[in-house]
């Protein structure tokens, strides 16, 4: 009876172990789950000022707003393997429904990929209407200088942004600057040596590819394409990634597919955890390297400049605008260190849990540094991520920092040989 006791006992404990969830898995909603290819999630309200400041100049960086998906990459790769089990007859009616789509989405953006969609312009225009209904004295009278990145989804962001400030006040003078010229500040990542360096090193691709590798099932792709289709494990991580591209990205061209044919939520959540990954590998600083994070030191140096100017009034613009990638947005989150987009970690298992992507960086993305003045002359600054405050300071939660103590702070984020 012992023996069969234990026996049991052991058979009970293995399924129990089975069962158990894993704790370093996430359980994002299928939104959420786009990643950085998610819409801009509109706050509810802006922030209120309070009555002691007065806002006097606001720094933005942003991103551009939803596109089109950015090549026909993934889009081709997946329709060849569904046309291929088609012709094998491999293919199950959930490859049928999926070839469909994938059919309407080449016809959709032909001409169009990366392009800026409908609702990429109408993400710009709401987010610079809220910022003149919120912060109307700076635009009386006041002066605006925008830039942007030399692709033309950013260019156009800029437009859309501007032209709505313009529609809302027509007396505002507006300088805008796009091209290559910019590069600098926008797209910093093409001249860096050193980042370049990090990146073809391939250091980061074991832990990408093993975490990928352990993360990743065949079972969406095979849902679509048969059982029997003739598939390699590689080719089958591949093409369930690409297979999670085309289905992600629909939400930013304004449409919504539902994703539950293709993918359980515990398989998008394992597509968007490995995607989510590469960003921060590549994209922030990490136990690798702090090189991914450092290429935004002009970018910040530039932030720090211009805020200094507005308080010293040397400035003739109450408002800089920038607007560039995902690539330029989540460097500079990671460079100054704001939470949850800080991240370290040799457990790279658990970024999922920790440094999220569509937090940080969905489509229209903006990081916000908003210069008050008070009643004395003192100045202070806010940080808005997204349209929302966050403290500057990593283990401080105030919300207005004397600039003073916000630019001592900001310096010391720069990498040595950047600091002024």
């Amino acid at each position: 009876m012992r023996r069969y006791f234990f026996a049991a006992l052991t058979i009970l404990l293995t399924l129990l172990a089975a069962s158990a969830q894993d704790p370093s898995a996430t359980r994002y909603d299928r939104l959420d789950c786009s990643g950085t290819l998610r819409p801009y999630p509109n706050p509810e309200r802006r922030v209120a000022t309070p009555d002691s400041l007065t806002p006097v100049f606001i720094n933005h960086v942003g991103r551009h707003g939803a596109r089109f998906p950015s090549s026909d990459k993934n889009t081709l790769e997946l329709q060849r393997a569904l046309l291929k089990a088609d012709s094998l007859g491999t293919i199950t009616p959930e490859g049928r429904q999926l070839l469909k789509l994938t059919n309407g989405v080449i016809s959709q953006c032909t001409g169009r990929w990366g392009a800026l969609d409908s609702l990429g312009m109408a993400e710009q225009r709401a987010i610079a209407s809220r910022m003149y209904q919120t912060f109307p004295n700076l635009f009386a009278g006041g002066r605006v200088d925008a830039l942007s990145s030399y692709v033309p989804r950013c260019v156009m962001s800029m437009y859309e942004f501007t032209h709505q400030l313009m529609r809302l006040n027509n007396k505002v003078e507006i300088y805008t600057s796009a091209g290559r010229q910019n590069n600098p500040l926008m797209r910093p990542w093409e001249n860096d040596r050193a980042f370049q360096a990090y990146l073809k090193g391939k250091v980061w691709e074991t832990p990408y590819n093993d975490y990928m590798a352990a993360t990743l099932s065949a079972t969406p792709i095979k849902r679509v394409l048969g059982e029997n289709y003739p598939l390699t494990k590689p080719d089958a991580l591949k093409l369930t990634m690409a297979e999670y591209f085309v289905i992600a990205g629909f939400p930013s061209m304004g449409r919504m597919v539902d994703s539950a044919p293709f993918f359980s939520p515990e398989e998008y959540n394992a597509c968007w955890s490995v995607f989510n990954l590469k960003h921060y590998l590549e994209r922030s600083a990490n136990t690798l390297s702090t090189e991914p994070a450092d290429v935004a030191s002009k970018l910040l140096l530039d932030i720090i400049d211009t805020t200094d100017d507005a308080v010293s009034g040397r400035a003739d613009i109450t408002v800089a605008l920038r607007f560039g990638h995902a690539e330029t947005i989540l460097p500079l989150i990671s460079l100054m260190r704001l939470r949850g987009g800080y991240y370290m970690t040799n457990y790279f298992d658990t970024v999922g849990l920790h440094w999220r992507d569509f937090d940080l960086s969905p489509m229209a993305a903006n990081l916000q540094l908003i210069l008050f003045k008070n009643k004395s002359g003192k100045y202070y600054v806010r940080l808005d991520l997204n349209e929302r405050p966050i403290p500057i300071l990593p283990n401080d939660d105030r919300l207005y920092l004397p600039w003073g103590e916000a630019r001592d702070y900001f310096i010391r984020c720069l990498p040595l040989i950047d600091q002024p």
